[in-house]
């Protein structure tokens, strides 16, 4: 198969890249690099059945060659990221989701969305099943990205429906492993830099909010099985263990020998009290359920964070940094 996959450079794109390259696929890449980083795709230079085209999907893509699937998963997915980037989060979620389905149509490709579980809001249901319509604010600031997602997910439908193209949507909960950017403002990521260089991690709230965190390998597996399915409506892919904030520290401060109890700051505006994805339909539809508990992805997550901020700290130093 021959493949298009955007966001090629992020945390989540590149592993998909990879997986997708192992399958023997074809795979072209493609990344404005707002928030990505060539140095995820570093390790794919010269590989013969990967390319890389830097471009801005909010901005129409055209290709010559055939395709048989276009994956869309260029967006900022940080809360760091698309406050700092409001309109670009929009754009790509608006723009760029149709130019990237019109690539689709054009090739008569598969498309897969990359959504999310922000859709939900702060839930009023728990845990929650893709039949939930969520509960946003479609005025706060976290709404740029929530409603940047459901508008795709609209869109992306309105395609299946009017143009009958074949199409599949993701709605990914927080997922977490190699390859995140220190300082993206994700909680796993957050805490493993802080606690690796011995600073106390900073919880917002009184830590009793939850979170259910998915290993990458897990994420990209779901999210693989839902491409080769037959299923057009939207599947969660998460893990449905469940933790406090508090807990997560807890567990982070040990995996990195943190002796530095957190601090606790205001709550963000908007900021869910509890997330948990029901995946009955994963289950049933894919065959799939994670594999990865949160204490055996975060022993193999912290040593890849610890060689970046060594690395950092090394080249600081050399620069005459503090």
């Amino acid at each position: 198969m021959r493949l298009v996959i955007t966001g090629a450079g992020g945390f989540l794109g590149s592993h998909l890249v990879d997986r997708f390259l192992a399958e023997g696929c074809q795979v072209i890449g493609v990344d404005n690099f707002i928030t990505g980083s060539p140095r995820n795709l570093a390790h794919l230079e010269g590989h013969p059945r990967f390319r890389l085209i830097e471009h801005d999907v909010s901005k129409p893509l055209y290709l010559d060659s055939r395709l048989d699937g276009v994956l869309h998963f260029a967006s900022p997915a940080s809360p760091v990221d698309y406050l700092e980037l409001p309109i670009q989060t929009l754009k790509v979620g608006s723009l760029g989701t149709h130019n990237t389905l019109g690539l689709a149509r054009r090739h008569g490709a598969r498309y897969l969305l990359a959504s999310t579980s922000e859709v939900y809001g702060d839930p009023q249901i728990h845990p929650q099943p893709e039949s939930y319509w969520g509960y946003v604010n479609p005025v706060g600031p976290r709404g740029v990205y929530d409603e940047a997602k459901r508008f795709a997910e609209a869109m992306t439908m309105a395609y299946h429906r009017s143009h009958g193209l074949d199409t599949r949507i993701v709605r990914i909960f927080n997922t977490y492993g190699t390859r995140m950017r220190p300082g993206d403002g994700r909680v796993v990521s957050n805490f493993i830099v802080q606690g690796l260089r011995g600073e106390a991690m900073t919880v917002y709230g009184d830590g009793s909010q939850t979170r259910s965190f998915c290993f990458v390998d897990d994420s990209v597996e779901g999210i693989f099985r839902l491409f080769q399915s037959a299923c057009f409506d939207p599947i969660n892919v998460g893990n449905p263990d469940e933790f406090t904030i508090a807990e997560l520290a807890a567990l982070v401060m040990k995996e990195t020998g943190s002796p530095v109890a957190p601090v606790f700051r205001p709550l963000p505006v908007d900021d869910p009290a509890v997330r948990r994805p029901d995946i009955s339909l994963a289950s049933r539809e894919l065959g799939w359920a994670p594999a990865v508990g949160l204490r055996e992805g975060l022993g193999r997550t912290v040593p890849y964070f610890r060689d970046l901020v060594e690395t950092e700290d090394v080249r600081s130093r050399s620069m005459g940094g503090t």
